[in-house]
């Protein structure tokens, strides 16, 4: 939700700015500092709303589907994504850094073509039984058209193969009443998008705003070909130096690397998520919503939502093995800052795109609500002595597939307005 997750850095503001000034001047520098400083100053008051969003009323139309600002809202509307037909990805310079090497035997062996088709038959089942409890919970579900992803296509740049329409966390963004749809990264999910296009088109029909990022070219050049991984440690020092897989060419982002709390807005620079990407979204996105970078201990940081889940307001669960190195801005701001236990999986149930900690890549169906995996019962019993009921669904296959509950979704409408958790 490819979360790893793993696969899904502080004085690392300082470092950022640097990067991005030898690599695209000083422009994007000043923003790199603006973006820090202003994150720091929204750490000034400690006040739940600014008296300004108090007046300001909600930019949506009152008939519109669109509606999310956050990630904990109640929760009215939802896409639910598909595991059918999909296909492993080839292997790739950029799915070679985003995956272990455990692993990579078995992308060289079965890259284009399906995941095991047991496997897949009971992810299916998982998450067919996971949109079940959603409706029984009240919430309308939507899924994406089916595609045979084995197809092979070849633009001037590149040719792949699909890989599937699972995640709509890693493809859509809602801001508002605002679908944006991202300029993702991997070279299989150049044509996701056509799985969601149907559904978004009857959005935009009834009134939603329907925004498309510039389309990368996933040239070479957006790659560092020779990216030096052969350890954990390679990825640490890599990442601790501000070096991903991905280059400066071109703006690219997937949109799970960004987590909504109102007016603001934060996302961490991945291996998929550059920072032409971000300062595309920063601009897009000003002067109505603030976006931050923040970054974490992370050696192969790809999606933000296993290491950094805002469950509410003021109060965001952060993975104790990849910390923030800005999360004095959230405790100055008076938020609550929980460390969810070490996951419960098994060592050896396959994650071939993610890590263990996607136990905590859950769903808020509200404040008082949590979709929670029927296996975590560390996790389960945290949520329960913060007063949060919990929702319990097996999908431990689906998340072989890479993502956890906030991954297989996109929230489409959530019941609230426009606030800031910040001023």
């Amino acid at each position: 939700m490819l979360r790893v997750r793993c696969l899904r850095g502080g004085s690392r503001g300082a470092e950022a700015a640097h990067y991005i000034g030898s690599r695209l001047g000083r422009v994007f520098t000043g923003w790199v500092q603006r973006s820090f400083q202003s994150t720091r100053a929204a750490t000034a008051s400690q006040n739940t709303c600014a008296a300004d969003d108090n007046k300001a009323a909600s930019p949506v139309p009152k008939d519109c589907l669109v509606c999310s600002y956050n990630e904990w809202d109640p929760l009215e509307e939802v896409i639910v994504g598909r595991a059918e037909n999909a296909c492993v990805p080839p292997f790739s310079v950029e799915v070679k850094a985003n995956t272990y090497e455990k692993y990579w035997e078995f992308y060289q062996k079965f890259g284009g073509q399906s995941f095991p088709k047991d496997h897949l038959k009971k992810a299916i089942a998982e998450i067919e039984e996971m949109c079940n409890i959603l409706k029984r919970e009240g919430v309308i579900v939507k899924r994406p058209d089916p595609i045979d992803w084995s197809v092979k296509y070849k633009t001037p740049d590149f040719e792949s193969t699909g890989m599937y329409a699972a995640m709509p966390r890693d493809i859509l963004l809602v801001v508002g009443n605002e679908i944006i749809e991202a300029p993702m990264a991997w070279r299989a999910r150049f044509f996701e998008y056509r799985a969601y296009r149907r559904i978004i088109k009857e959005y935009f029909n009834c009134g939603a705003k329907w925004t498309t990022a510039p389309k990368p070219t996933m040239a070479d050049e957006l790659y560092d070909q020779d990216y030096p991984i052969h350890s954990v440690e390679d990825r640490h020092k890599l990442a601790a130096q501000g070096k991903f897989v991905t280059t400066e060419f071109e703006p690219c982002f997937d949109a799970a690397d960004f987590i909504r709390a109102g007016r603001d807005i934060f996302v961490q620079r991945s291996q998929v998520t550059n920072y032409m990407g971000i300062e595309w979204m920063t601009r897009h996105l000003a002067p109505d919503y603030r976006v931050h970078v923040i970054s974490f201990k992370d050696p192969n940081p790809m999606h933000i939502d296993a290491t950094f889940n805002i469950i509410g307001p003021g109060l965001v669960l952060s993975n104790p093995d990849r910390p923030c190195h800005q999360i004095e801005l959230f405790k100055k701001a008076g938020w609550t800052v929980i460390r969810p236990p070490v996951p419960l999986i098994p060592d050896d149930h396959p994650l071939w795109m993610s890590s263990k900690w996607l136990s905590m890549n859950v769903l808020m169906l509200d404040e008082k609500r949590v979709m929670v995996d029927a296996n975590e019962t560390s996790i389960q019993k945290m949520f329960e002595n913060l007063g949060i009921s919990t929702i319990k669904v097996n999908i431990r296959h689906a998340n072989s597939l890479g993502g956890g509950f906030h991954c297989w979704t996109c929230d489409i409408r959530r019941r609230g307005t426009l606030q800031s958790y910040f001023d």
